[in-house]
């Protein structure tokens, strides 16, 4: 029976605790971060809390990014994975459909500041 209870709880330790691994960003990041959003286009394929438009669909929604528990559906969702991922997608998962994006590193960080910030309902 133990044993039961072992491998079924199993699966539930790879998931991310939301509240341990929760970040707040500095708020001059996080605005500096929306601003790239909104440079880079960001909002022509994703749903993106604090843009009011474009609200695209093609990819996901990023509301409540910093509860997912991975980025892509098999990167884990930290800081420094997240800021790659945003500047060059297929570099970092070969087959995203998410392409290259024109933001410099800076800029990238500023918009996993911003994505990390979302509030939490």
């Amino acid at each position: 029976m133990a044993i039961m209870a072992l491998i079924s709880c199993g699966p539930l330790a790879a998931c991310k605790d939301p509240v341990e691994t929760r970040r707040e960003p500095a708020s001059d990041a996080k605005e500096r971060g929306l601003a790239a959003i909104k440079r880079a286009g960001c909002g022509s394929c994703h749903e993106i809390p604090g843009l009011d438009w474009p609200a695209g669909r093609l990819g996901p929604s990023l509301e409540g990014f910093d509860d997912v528990g991975l980025i892509a559906g098999e990167l884990p969702n930290r800081p420094d994975v997240l800021a790659a991922f945003i500047r060059n997608a297929p570099s970092v998962k070969p087959g995203s459909t998410m392409p290259r994006m024109p933001v410099t590193d800076a800029e990238a960080e500023d918009i996993t500041a911003y994505l990390y910030g979302l509030d939490h309902d």
